[in-house]
C-alpha cells in the first residue's frame, strides 16, 4: 500500500597481573573494649575455637523495569561496554516523556490538555552508518515475532539485495521492501512530506500504535535540523503527545503526577481524540527513538516535517571519505526527501 503520489512497493526478489604500588600504611585503630581481636586466630593452646569467616553476601535483588539496551558491536568497543555497565535501566516511553515534561514544562503550551500515546521499544546503539537499519530493528519489536530479527541479519539482507554497502540507507523505498521481507509486515510509502493530506494519516497511524520510520537531518543534540541532507539520519516514531482543548471522556485517565496529562486506559475502548489543526503550532509532538541514544525524544511535528522536506544533497564529507555508499538514481532528493514509511502488521487491516 502506498500514498497516491508514490509507486507501490514491490516485494524483493587472563593477562599477567601488574603489581600495584603500595602506599603508606595507616596505623591500626584501637579496638573497642570487650570485643575479641579477630585479626589473628587464637593460638592452639587457647581453649577458644577459631571463629569461622562470615558467609558471603547474598546477590543483589533483581531490579525491575526496562531491560538494559542492546549494543551492536559491543565486543569491539570497550568504551561502549563501560558506558553500558554504568548506565541505569532504560526508562520506558511514558517515564521518559514525563521526565521531559517536568524538565521542559515551559516548552509545552499551558492552555492545552495533553494526551500521550506511546509504545515501548528496545534500545540499540548503532555502530557506523546503520541508523536506518537500527530504526527498523527497533520498529521490529512491534511487528516481528517475539524472538525478533537480529540486526546482523538485517544488515546482511540489505547488503545482499544491493540496498546498502556498509549499513547506510538512502532510499525509503528500499527500506520498505526490506521491512516487508525481513519483518513480514505491511509498508506504506508516503511521499510529498508529512504535512497536508499526509498529516492526519500519520497521526492516525501513530494513535493506532504502529511505528513510523522518518529520515531527517540530525542536529548535535539529535533533534531535527535543516542541513540540506548533509546530516541525514533515521528515527522511529512510536507515539504522539497531542495537545487538545478537551480530552474525550471515554477511555482516558489523568496522570497522578502531572495534572493535565492523560493516558489511554489499557484494555478500554477509547474515543478517538480530536486531531489538532495543521495551523495550530506546538500542539503535536512525535515520540521518537534513534540509534545514538537510548532515551526517547519529543520533537515538534512541524520541526520534523520541515527537516524531512529539505533532504536534497549528499554530504560532501561523505563523498570525500573514500568509502562506498549506495545512493539511488536521483540522489538523496529522490531517495529521502519528503518521504516516510508507515509500518503495520500484515494482518492488521490498517
Amino acid at each position: 500500500m502506498s500514498s497516491p503520489c508514490c509507486p507501490p512497493l514491490e516485494p524483493p526478489a587472563p593477562s599477567p597481573e601488574t603489581p600495584v604500588p603500595q602506599g603508606p600504611i595507616a596505623p591500626l585503630l584501637p579496638l573497642p573494649p570487650n570485643l575479641p581481636n579477630l585479626a589473628f586466630p587464637p593460638p592452639p593452646s587457647s581453649p577458644q575455637a577459631p571463629i569461622p569467616p562470615p558467609p558471603p553476601l547474598p546477590p543483589p535483588p533483581h531490579v525491575g523495569g526496562q531491560p538494559a539496551p542492546h549494543v551492536f558491536g559491543l565486543e569491539k568497543s570497550q568504551l561502549l561496554k563501560e558506558a553500558l555497565e554504568k548506565a541505569s535501566p532504560v526508562p520506558g516511553s511514558r517515564d521518559d516523556v514525563k521526565r521531559l515534561l517536568k524538565r521542559q514544562k515551559d516548552r509545552f503550551r499551558s492552555d492545552l490538555q495533553w494526551i500521550l500515546f506511546c509504545a515501548d521499544l528496545p534500545s540499540l546503539i548503532q555502530e557506523g552508518p546503520q541508523c536506518g537499519l537500527v530504526a527498523l530493528w527497533m520498529a521490529g519489536a512491534l511487528l516481528a515475532p517475539p524472538s525478533g530479527i537480529p540486526l546482523e541479519r538485517l544488515v546482511q539482507m540489505a547488503m545482499d539485495r544491493g540496498y546498502t554497502a556498509q549499513g547506510e540507507m538512502f532510499s525509503v523505498a528500499d527500506m520498505g521492501k526490506l521491512a516487508q521481507e525481513a519483518l513480514g509486515c505491511s509498508a506504506e510509502l508516503l511521499c510529498g512530506g508529512l504535512g497536508g493530506p499526509n498529516r492526519d494519516r500519520v497521526l492516525q497511524h501513530l494513535v493506532a500504535g504502529y511505528p513510523l520510520l522518518i529520515p531527517y537531518d540530525e542536529d548535535f543534540n539529535h533533534e531535527p535540523c535543516q542541513r540540506k541532507g548533509y546530516k541525514a539520519h533515521w528515527a522511529v516514531s512510536t507515539g504522539l503527545l497531542l495537545g487538545t482543548q478537551a480530552v474525550p471522556t471515554l477511555g482516558y485517565s489523568e496522570d497522578p503526577e502531572l495534572p493535565g496529562l492523560f493516558h489511554p486506559v489499557p484494555g478500554t475502548p477509547c474515543q478517538p481524540p480530536p486531531l489538532p489543526e495543521e495551523g495550530a503550532p506546538g500542539a503535536v509532538y512525535l515520540l521518537c527513538k534513534q540509534g545514538k541514544s537510548w532515551h526517547y525524544h519529543l520533537w515538534d511535528y512541524d520541526q520534523v516535517r520541515d527537516s524531512n522536506l529539505q533532504l536534497t544533497d549528499f554530504a560532501p564529507s561523505r563523498a570525500a571519505d573514500g568509502r562506498t555508499y549506495v545512493v539511488p538514481a536521483g540522489g538523496v532528493r529522490a531517495g529521502l526527501c519528503g518521504q516516510a514509511l508507515l509500518l503495520s502488521p500484515r494482518d492488521s487491516g490498517h
